[in-house]
């Protein structure tokens, strides 16, 4: 039987509309941009198609061998657990489909030559000129409960700190890792620079980057002297769209190794020694498919019926972190 390969593009989900439409228009982008594939996308929670609805129609188009790409930033439990677990499943139902794994989107030179254009873009729409040495950059990332995703974030900031030339680099998170951006820019406002430009090292919008504007707007109010400029998030800048193609075009060329060197689940990282070998399985049941805010159905757009340790999954993942970095573990 002939090889008929299809590119399925995994998002982790949001509760939050635009967010889809977001994520919808990328996997557009691809689909002009790999003509020669059926490309299809899907949703680990809250958000339709799930992933096993994008694999379904790949299969339906014929495809029996489909290059699975992570629509996310950095490989945390998402990338290294749940879509694992979710395409083996699939993949187990249907032996005769072969199924490869790219690699997440990771720090890469156009992913920051992406995030340097949307600063850019910022900083020459604010108002007055002040020099780079007096501007400080606060990258937000996501925050997950895996230290080596989160220290990427930290990674990030440095190289745009550097590349950029700003007078000073902080990194804060908007849930489950800490600091959180509120507490951030309570301390950063103190530093002393004259203009902080808040950039949400992100790939779509949803809950959680509109509550990143949010926390900067109130930082702004507050602090009047000091200048505080929000930068876009990432979204389809074309470079992004580039690091998509690359991805699949790693996994026909055999490349796809992702960096596991600081993983929690493989070795011993320091604070989390507990959770190496941990098995490999899929967290999202009960809010797979569950809809997005704008669905009619009471039921679906709140989903108050799986057990309250679950809870967090009703804001895009925020744990509520706590002031210090390991009161969130559970």
């Amino acid at each position: 039987m002939s090889d008929k390969i299809g590119v399925m593009i995994c998002g982790h989900g949001s509760r939050d509309v635009e967010a889809t439409r977001e994520f919808d228009s990328l996997a557009g982008h691809l689909r002009r941009r790999l003509p020669q594939y059926p490309v299809e996308s899907g949703y680990l929670e809250f958000a339709r198609p799930i992933i096993k609805d994008g694999l379904e129609a790949l299969k339906a188009q014929g495809v029996n061998h489909v290059l699975a790409v992570p629509g996310m930033l950095f490989a945390a439990g998402h990338v290294k657990n749940d879509l694992p677990w979710e395409i083996n499943s699939f993949a187990a139902d249907n032996p005769g489909l072969k199924v490869q794994f790219g690699r997440e989107l990771a720090i890469d030179p156009k992913m920051l030559a992406a995030a340097a254009a949307r600063i850019e873009e910022a900083l020459a729409a604010a108002t007055g000129a002040v020099e780079r040495k007096d501007t400080l950059l606060l990258v937000v990332g996501r925050g997950t409960n895996d230290p080596d995703a989160n220290s990427n974030v930290a990674k990030v900031a440095r190289m745009l700190w550097e590349g950029m030339g700003f007078g000073w680099a902080e990194v804060a998170f908007s849930g489950v890792a800490f600091p959180l951006v509120n507490q951030a820019l309570e301390r950063v406002v103190r530093l002393g620079y004259a203009r902080i430009v808040v950039f949400p090292y992100f790939l779509f919008t949803g809950i959680l980057v509109k509550r990143i504007y949010q926390w900067a707007d109130e930082a702004q109010a507050a602090n009047p002297s000091v200048q505080i400029v929000t930068a876009p998030y990432l979204n389809d800048h074309p470079l992004v769209i580039d690091s998509f193609v690359e991805r699949v075009e790693e996994i026909l060329a055999g490349q796809t190794h992702m960096n596991c060197t600081l993983c929690k689940y493989r070795a011993q990282v320091v604070g989390y020694e507990g959770q190496v070998g941990a098995v490999q399985a899929g967290h999202h049941h009960h809010v797979r498919g569950i809809g997005t805010d704008d669905d009619d159905d009471d039921d679906h757009s709140h989903g108050h019926h799986h057990g309250h340790h679950h809870d967090h999954h009703h804001h895009d993942h925020d744990h509520h972190a706590h002031p210090h970095p390991h009161d969130h573990d559970h």
